[in-house]
């Protein structure tokens, strides 16, 4: 699979998608499936749900041969839970799936391919397996030489506040100004969303900072590779992974990401949330080793969860007191913060 996305994967297992839910435990569980629908709603032609699910994304129910009727390609198993495990009934989905003609596609840690009824299923139907936490052979550990482009990466004060979805949101804003843009996806979810991508989690340490480079190589049209973010330096399980991806990204242009009404680190109710201002100086801090003339060009904010006159307020109380454009990406958008990165690098 090549890093330099095209619009589309390429390889058998790409779109349009069946999108399976099955009987998730609540809303976060489908925020991969959700994802997908929201960045690509052009590949999706269904969603399959068991009968007792109650959540949906909106888009018809169907079955596996009906989705294989309607066009659709590849199953992908949108769902996530602890620990990324695979129940039975997952299991008898897949198989039902590829007996019907669809690949099938996952981002668990427990791997499609390692399941032998799922291989034999694919066997003897032809059909395509990809497991998007399974890192492709020959990722180099990272050097730390400069190369040519610029990149941006989003950090954020937790996990999901909001990475992936501001990244989406800069590549989109900056493609239709007209600008060269590559959204660079480091989680599962995005990597179905570009179609390539490096699943930083799931890569051995000591090449976390070579994937982040060879996801990003040199570029010399003056364009910009966004390169989506994982996890929080202020996280005490995943700052490991936000570490190696400041240092192998050799950023230009950071932008912080937060979710405003959290009241501790995601998993870790004994930890508190950074503040604003001591976070993005950390990610800065560190960024530099590789990179000293980095800089932050802004503030995305998930307010999802308060009403609209607070959440803009917040973004201008926020925005005064970092001197940078604070917005919320899929309320806002980010025009704010595509003009601040502009100016930045003007020359």
């Amino acid at each position: 699979m090549s890093h330099h996305g095209d619009a589309a994967p390429s390889g058998h297992w790409g779109p349009p998608y069946l999108l399976y839910l099955g009987n998730p435990a609540d809303d976060l569980a489908i925020k991969t499936a959700r994802g997908v629908a929201y960045w690509r709603p052009d590949w999706c032609v269904g969603q399959y749900r068991h009968p007792d699910c109650r959540l949906t994304l909106g888009l018809p129910d169907m079955d596996m041969a009906q989705a294989r009727a309607c066009g659709a390609r590849t199953m992908l198993i949108g769902t996530a839970n602890a620990g990324g495990t695979m129940a039975a009934e997952i299991v008898a989905d897949a198989i039902a799936a590829l007996d019907a003609g669809l690949n099938v596609v996952a981002g668990l840690h427990h791997k499609l391919r390692s399941h032998p009824d799922i291989a034999a299923a694919a066997q003897r139907n032809g059909r395509t397996l990809f497991d998007a936490r399974d890192p492709a052979p020959g990722i180099p550990v990272g050097n730390g030489r400069p190369r040519a482009g610029r990149r941006l990466l989003t950090v954020g004060t937790d996990c999901s506040v909001g990475k992936m979805y501001t990244t989406l949101a800069l590549e989109r804003a900056m493609q239709r100004r007209g600008l060269a843009a590559d959204f660079r996806a480091t989680g599962q979810t995005g990597i179905f969303v570009a179609g390539a991508g490096v699943p930083i989690d799931a890569v051995v340490a000591d090449f976390i900072s070579g994937g982040a480079e060879w996801i990003s190589p040199a570029r010399d049209d003056g364009g910009w590779d966004l390169i989506e973010g994982q996890g929080s330096l202020f996280h005490p399980s995943y700052a490991g992974v936000s570490l190696g991806l400041l240092h192998g990204s050799q950023p230009d242009a950071l932008v912080l990401c937060h979710e405003p009404t959290r009241r501790h680190m995601r998993g870790l109710p004994h930890y508190p949330i950074p503040e604003l201002k001591p976070c993005l100086e950390a990610n800065l801090a560190a960024a530099r080793l590789t990179n000293p003339a980095v800089r932050a060009v802004g503030v995305a904010l998930n307010t999802s969860a308060m009403p609209a006159a607070e959440a803009e307020a917040l973004c201008r109380q926020i925005g005064q007191e970092l001197g940078l454009p604070c917005q919320d990406p899929v309320t806002m958008g980010v025009d704010a913060i595509v003009d601040h990165l502009l100016a930045c690098f003007a020359n």
